[in-house]
């Protein structure tokens, strides 16, 4: 019977052993779970403020579209019902409220731009979810 050494050493119930005791194993896996953890949450926190960031973009155009809206309809609406009511030779009252008309489609297009926006944030963090999935 020949004596082969080896890299191992063995254990008095002749299991191989590197060296390392039980404690030391789960104390390692302790630290990586521990680890992946404070990744995941990382990872977490970095999906959630890009789309905090798309989030804030859509409610700027939100509040772009109304200013903007309200200050067409302030200076522009007086000029165009002054020019129809002038040009068509009716009262100025339907000219205003065919101005007035323009400006509410106007104001329902910048709306429907931003709402559009608005829902494709999604707030849900795929990529964390996947890569815990995976992890797990």
């Amino acid at each position: 019977m020949s004596d082969h050494t080896t890299s191992q050493q063995q254990t008095a119930g002749g299991a191989p052993s590197d060296g390392q005791g039980l404690g030391s194993i789960v104390s390692n896996i302790a630290t990586d779970i521990t680890t992946l953890v404070r990744q995941e949450a990382e990872l977490a926190k970095t999906e959630l403020k890009e789309e905090a960031s798309k989030a804030t973009k859509a409610a700027g155009l939100f509040g772009g579209a109304g200013a903007a809206a309200h200050v067409s309809a302030l200076l522009l609406s007086l000029a165009l019902a002054l020019g129809l009511a002038e040009w068509l030779d009716i009262d100025l009252g339907w000219t205003t409220l065919i101005v007035g008309a323009i400006w509410l489609l106007v104001a329902i297009g910048a709306f429907a731009v931003g709402r559009q926006r608005m829902q494709a944030v999604d707030p849900v963090p795929h990529n964390t979810i996947k890569t815990i999935k995976e992890g797990l």
